[in-house]
């Protein structure tokens, strides 16, 4: 059992929990908040050694794209919600890192080099329990997960204070036609009463992206999702059916990618209104940025604010695409897989030529 140092961010595990709970049960005070900010804060020089580790290996694998996140307050808080045995100490996602590869290859060789790795932190997961590639969730998601716990030694260069000492961190490992899906499905959430992602709303948005993940799955990966015994005439035709119903790929084609600068500034913090305006707050250090964002939720508890980093600005809109509202490479890729699965797609999907969508992920626009 890892002994659980006494300046535990929070003050202990079980005040942590204790604040969640209150949360939970809205009766959260003053100080369940600060106890949660604290231990949130806490996270994010874990989040910082990370990130170095993965961008350092990464630079074996050509193409491959590193970010991480913190998570925000409005989806902690939905999360504690959603499954009322949860406790909060034990959230695993505080902490997100995200690798994006060309390949499944890549994403697998990636892994199994991190997992070889000598380090002081332990992977707290069994090598198949997230993997989602190989048992695609029934919402279609595909991808894989891990685990951390962080260990600090003290004294460590580049370390984090022991008080970060048994932390959890989350690194999803996807390739880039796994992220257009899970992209898509982030946008779908925010543009409609549907929840896709969670099974919640208008199920007919869930049945769609769960075709969608099949027809990616088939024709740009030669695997498959979460129906592999689906004929690909029948999953074509429910697809195009289901799309024309709620003009679910036009919808989203035509959304207009926000288009912001970023600055060279690595800490990013995105704020979202009611209308899903965007703006963006950029910061040298991460400790400026982690007390601006607490500040800005305190002053905005109905607003989505959300704090990223990655290395540039264009890592930044890759890594975390959903939040600039652009799933076109999630039309484009669908596009071309209906055409492929069934010449009579393209009666009902508009035609797109091969290999453009790989210019979305590269900043090269797309001709529409």
């Amino acid at each position: 059992m890892v002994r659980i140092p006494s300046t535990y961010p929070g003050g202990s595990k079980g005040r942590v929990t204790r604040a969640g709970a209150a949360v939970r049960e809205n009766r959260d005070s003053d100080d369940d908040i600060a106890v949660i900010d604290a231990w949130r804060a806490a996270h994010r020089p874990v989040l910082n050694t990370f990130n170095v580790m993965l961008r350092r290996r990464a630079k074996n694998f050509p193409g491959a794209k590193v970010g991480v996140r913190h998570k925000r307050r409005r989806t902690i808080f939905n999360k504690l919600s959603r499954y009322p045995d949860m406790q909060l100490a034990r959230m695993d996602d505080i902490a997100g890192c995200r690798v994006i590869f060309d390949t499944i290859e890549d994403l697998h060789n990636f892994r199994r080099e991190l997992h070889a790795a000598r380090f002081d932190h332990k992977r707290r997961n069994d090598v198949d329990k997230y993997d989602y590639i190989k048992t695609p969730k029934s919402t279609g998601y595909r991808g894989i997960h891990d685990i951390y716990e962080y260990d600090a030694r003290p004294g460590r260069v580049g370390q984090a204070s022991s008080s970060s000492k048994g932390l959890y961190v989350e690194i999803q490992y996807r390739t880039f036609v796994q992220h257009a899906w899970a992209t898509a499905v982030e946008v779908i959430g925010n543009i409609t009463q549907s929840q896709p992602k969670f099974q919640q709303g208008d199920s007919r948005y869930e049945r769609a992206m769960l075709l969608a993940s099949e027809i990616l799955a088939r024709t740009q990966e030669s695997s498959n999702s979460y129906l592999p015994d689906l004929a690909d005439a029948d999953l074509i035709e429910e697809f195009t059916d289901l799309d024309q119903e709620l003009g679910l790929l036009r919808t989203l084609r035509n959304l207009n990618a926000v288009e912001k600068d970023i600055s060279s500034k690595r800490n990013v913090i995105l704020i979202f209104d009611d209308d899903d305006n965007l703006e963006i707050k950029s910061f040298r250090y991460a400790t400026d940025a982690i007390a601006a964002l607490f500040e800005l939720e305190r002053e905005n508890p109905d607003k989505d604010i959300v704090l990223v980093r990655a290395d540039t600005a264009e890592d930044v809109k890759t890594a975390f695409r959903n939040y600039f509202s652009d799933a076109r490479a999630f039309v484009q890729l669908v596009t071309m897989g209906c055409e492929n699965l069934s010449p009579h797609a393209i009666h009902a999907i508009d035609h797109v030529e091969p290999d453009q969508w790989k210019g979305i992920f590269t900043g090269n626009s797309v001709k529409k």
